[in-house]
């Protein structure tokens, strides 16, 4: 007997009715009967999330609270605290501007990150920000979708963090940096990450947690030196770079930005669990606990590196370190031997984010390819063959090796964190915007979540993204972060990729069934693997 499997049917039919019409039958049946109408955004979200259809098998739950945690904390930590000050010191001109920009960030982040956990709780599913882009802007049907896959799908999150890890293997090894030893290494690093995470969950899982440690076990070092540093001992003369933190300070708008965006980028991951609350244990509670215990341990740690960064390392070197800044600091605090040894554990730093960074968008991409939004969708919602998002894992991967390999060599780093810092905060600014109308509009709307924000949280991470869209714009004075590209490059790119998923929704949703005289019918189906997955028909129009 063939298996029934149970699907919906979505018609929005506006000549037979104000409100789209959900049905649910049975395949291999005839019976159908209807679940309803819905005046509520918060009741139609729950329909199109399916619900009902859409429980996973406790045997997929394989992410605890210590797992969340390190998802979040390995994201976070990858390079940036290891790369960026160097850059964020030029831009700002001076060591105390340079720590109040990382305040900033803190902020940010942790303003950000209250966000994420109310929206996180309230709908525990897979996808993250494009779950809470769909709850509130619901029309033009698929276009905040259509756009949101763009971002995704087109971005190589793992790439910058797979060079870095490339230019501190290679300076561990006493190898001169290069274009392309850099970037071999690099693709060693993020083909190792897919290979491990498209076959075996928790294998990635665990040496994700393992490498979690590994910082940890660094930062402590970076940490207790630096007090050492500040008592002055060190092996070179100690370089008082707080005796007059302001001095050379400079406050152009595109310098603080720009130095925020780099900031920014040392803090993206504070989302990460969002991704994956579909396979995590009791998602609220490991939420409640995970998230907090994330962003507070990396806010406090962050602090007190770029302190003892400070306090062994002179200006002027940090200044020319570019990304080494953190083997510089080991040369200045144990000398050679141990700055080449911890060079290579800062590798292994790298490596852990880039393992974050895939776990997570190889399954946005798979969510993604769940709701039928993709060209091959079924592709790309598979678990095959190894119970691992392969497919999703694998066109993340082959974007982020042609993003690493694109940019010119001097350009890449930079122009890679700002090219996914910019766009993120666009993402953000809608997030949090619709946050504010499920707040303005909470008893029309049932929206009662088990963790609030609050509203003046969420309007301060409003208007902080705000300033990050708009600031970029202005023109530098002497501080383009490019030595070859413009510096507005990273913008026009960042809404180009937006435009390509408006572009696609345009030709999907309107061009192509006028032309073809059909309109789009959506199907949720229960496949075998105990996941639904949305399949669009083309039902010709009479």
């Amino acid at each position: 007997m063939a298996e029934h499997k149970p699907h919906l049917d979505f018609k929005d039919d506006a000549s037979t009715s104000s409100h789209p019409v959900y049905t649910k039958t049975e395949e291999g049946g005839s019976g159908t009967s209807t679940l309803g109408s819905f005046t509520s955004i918060f009741d139609l979200w729950y329909v199109f999330l399916d619900v009902e259809f859409n429980q996973t098998s406790e045997d997929r739950r394989q992410i605890g609270t210590f797992s969340a945690a390190f998802l979040i904390f390995n994201r976070i930590i990858g390079t940036g605290i290891f790369s960026t000050p160097s850059a964020i010191l030029a831009l700002t001109g001076s060591v105390g501007l340079s720590l109040f920009i990382w305040v900033a960030g803190m902020v940010i982040a942790i303003l950000g990150c209250l966000v994420y956990l109310e929206f996180g709780m309230a709908i525990p599913r897979n996808g993250g920000e494009k779950n809470y882009l769909e709850v509130v802007y619901t029309r033009p049907k698929y276009l905040v979708t259509a756009m949101y896959a763009s971002y995704v799908v087109l971005l190589g999150w793992a790439s910058g963090n797979s060079v870095v890890f490339g230019e501190y293997i290679l300076h561990a090894a006493q190898v001169e940096v290069d274009r392309w030893n850099q970037r071999g290494v690099a693709l060693a690093c993020i083909t190792a990450a897919f290979l491990i995470h498209a076959t075996h969950v928790k294998a990635g899982l665990y040496l994700q947690n393992f490498l979690g440690v590994i910082k940890l076990i660094i930062i402590a070092i970076i940490i207790v030196a630096g007090w050492v540093a500040l008592g002055g001992h060190l092996k070179v003369e100690k370089p008082h770079n707080f005796d007059n933190a302001f001095e050379g300070t400079r406050g152009s708008g595109y310098g603080i930005v720009t130095a925020l965006y780099n900031v920014i980028w040392s803090y993206i991951g504070y989302s990460n669990a969002n991704y994956a609350l579909s396979e995590t244990k009791n998602p609220v509670r490991t939420l409640k606990i995970a998230v907090p215990t994330a962003i507070v341990s990396v806010s406090i740690l962050y602090m007190l590196v770029n302190i003892a960064y400070f306090a062994a390392v002179p200006k002027a070197e940090i200044l020319t370190s570019g990304r080494i800044v953190a083997a510089n600091f080991f040369r200045n605090m144990f000398g050679e031997q141990a700055e080449r040894a911890l060079s290579v554990f800062v590798a292994l730093s790298a490596f852990g984010n880039v393992l974050s960074v895939m776990f997570s968008q190889g399954r946005i991409v798979q969510e993604l390819g769940r709701e039928g939004i993709l060209p091959f969708s079924r592709l790309w919602a598979s678990n095959k063959p190894f119970n691992a998002p392969a497919a999703g894992l694998f066109e993340h991967y082959i974007v982020s090796v042609v993003v690493m390999l694109a940019p010119p060599p001097g350009d890449a780093y930079n122009f890679l964190l700002n090219l996914i810092s910019y766009p993120l905060a666009i993402v953000n600014v809608f997030v949090s915007a619709g946050l504010v109308y499920l707040y303005l509009n909470a008893k029309r709307l049932n929206w009662n979540p088990p963790f609030r924000a609050t509203l003046p949280v969420v309007i301060l991470f409003l208007l902080s993204n705000i300033y990050l869209v708009i600031a970029p714009y202005i023109p530098p004075d002497g501080d383009n972060v490019y030595n070859e590209l413009p510096y507005y490059l990273h913008c026009v790119v960042g809404l180009g990729i937006f435009a390509v998923g408006a572009i696609y929704w345009l030709l999907w949703t309107i061009v192509l069934p006028k032309i073809g005289g059909y309109r789009l019918v959506v199907k949720t189906t229960l496949g075998s693997d105990g996941w639904s997955r949305k399949h669009f028909i083309k039902e010709k129009v009479q």
